[in-house]
């Protein structure tokens, strides 16, 4: 009889924003929705998860998040929100509350403060390391398609010494698979591309055109942009996009999000520069959305926009594909892997207002085109599922777990210098 494999007990390490947060508010991003789902993915399959965070508010110790995920806030600077860089200075006592759990079979730290603090961890109890970064920072010399700004002075250093000592590393397109080689000297001999799934039941076409929206709705119908709002999304180009849309069939612009701590004071410039092009009450903010709202958000878009300068992945472009609706979106990074141009979407490598309002045009205008690419994007998503996504780990986790023990590790040790950068 074949030999049944043991469930793995898994750390997934979260230590600057909580998976158990809402999207789109403050730092929750992306990420954190990859890491719930891959979560709850992970234990449906059998295996023990825990998520580790940092605590930003008083409250519970442990949540448990669904059957088999457990959610441990760990106290780390203090219990109240605070600028993304201000992270780097708790990675310390992080690692030193993390040390007080476990024992796991491997650890798997999402961004950089979190390899930071589970690094040195785990090459203390000869425990697999697995690093995935979400975003990958670039110089503030360098444009802003080439990545996001380091939010403290650490991160850069940080990032290639990750990427380098870790065991193994995920990254979620081929985009930031050859970016981890390219800038960080990643081996790709150790990189893994698992792509992130999508919920097609939750998101999903619906008849409905009004989605989760107050107010009356006009027959031009709503466009959508929704994110954690900064400059790095584009926001900007969304706003002039829509505003060069010819007016007897542009469309409102529903922006999902809001802006974290870093960017205070964003939401004011943006509704500014949507007032100079006399659309101020064509352009709506309504604030983070939950999942089950956004999905109704999406579900009633005529098309939705993703103009950001980079993106490892794309997250939102595949659920508006999973919600049968059409993307329009920047070439940047892993995008070209979500959106497949002209055939579920449309990808455009320019980031002039008037060639993305010609794109809007043509898919608000030509409902033979839109329901194409509507059609092709569903039958996209209904290949990519969360179950999937959390087997690819599995196969990364599997081939660093030797039978009855752990591998050991070569790495050295990180310096003290650049711990403490």
């Amino acid at each position: 009889m074949p030999q049944l494999l043991t469930p793995l007990r898994i750390a997934l390490v979260c230590l600057h924003t909580s998976p158990g947060a809402e999207p789109g508010s403050g730092d929750a991003g992306g990420m954190n929705v990859v890491v719930r789902h891959q979560a709850e993915a992970l234990a449906s399959a059998g295996h023990h998860v825990e998520i580790l965070t940092r605590r930003s508010s008083p409250g519970s110790e442990i949540v448990q998040l669904s059957p088999g995920v457990t959610l441990r806030f760990l106290d780390a600077g203090p219990a109240r929100p605070v600028p993304k860089g201000d992270h780097e200075g708790f990675i310390d006592a992080f690692r030193v509350q993390m040390d007080a759990l476990g024992p796991y079979d491997v650890i798997h730290s999402h961004h950089w403060f979190s390899g930071m603090a589970a690094l040195p961890l785990a090459r203390r109890r000869g425990t697999p390391h697995v690093q995935s970064f979400h975003s990958i920072a670039a110089a503030a010399s360098t444009p802003l398609s080439a990545g996001e700004r380091p939010e403290s002075p650490g991160r850069m250093a940080g990032e290639a010494w990750l990427a380098q000592e870790s065991d193994a590393l995920v990254a979620i397109s081929e985009a930031e698979a050859d970016t981890i080689v390219q800038r960080l000297g990643g081996s790709p001999e150790r990189i893994s591309i698992v792509l992130p799934g999508v919920d097609g039941i939750l998101f999903r076409p619906t008849d409905v055109r009004a989605g989760s929206l107050s107010g009356p709705i006009d027959i031009r119908g709503y466009a959508v942009v929704a994110g954690r709002l900064q400059p790095l999304k584009g926001l900007d180009l969304a706003i002039e996009a829509i505003a060069a849309v010819p007016e007897q069939i542009r469309p409102e612009l529903v922006i999902a999000g809001d802006a974290s701590a870093d960017y205070d004071g964003y939401i004011d410039e943006l509704r500014a520069l949507a007032a100079r092009h006399g659309i101020e009450r064509s352009v709506r903010f309504v604030g983070p959305q939950s999942r089950v709202d956004l999905a109704l958000l999406l579900s009633g878009a005529r098309v939705v926009l993703v103009p950001s300068h980079s993106e490892t992945y794309g997250l939102v472009a595949l659920e508006a594909a999973a919600s049968g609706v059409p993307v329009v979106a920047a070439a940047a990074g892993g995008l070209r892997e979500a959106v497949l141009d002209g055939d579920t979407g449309v990808v455009l490598d320019s980031r002039d207002p008037q060639v993305w309002a010609g794109a809007l045009t043509q898919i608000l205008s030509n409902p033979a085109f839109a329901r194409r690419l509507s059609l092709a994007a569903r039958e996209r998503a209904e290949h990519l599922d969360w179950p999937r996504s959390a087997d690819g780990l599995v196969t990364v986790y599997r081939s660093l777990v030797r039978p009855g023990g752990r591998r050991p590790s070569s790495s050295p040790s990180p310096s003290p210098s650049l711990l403490s950068a």
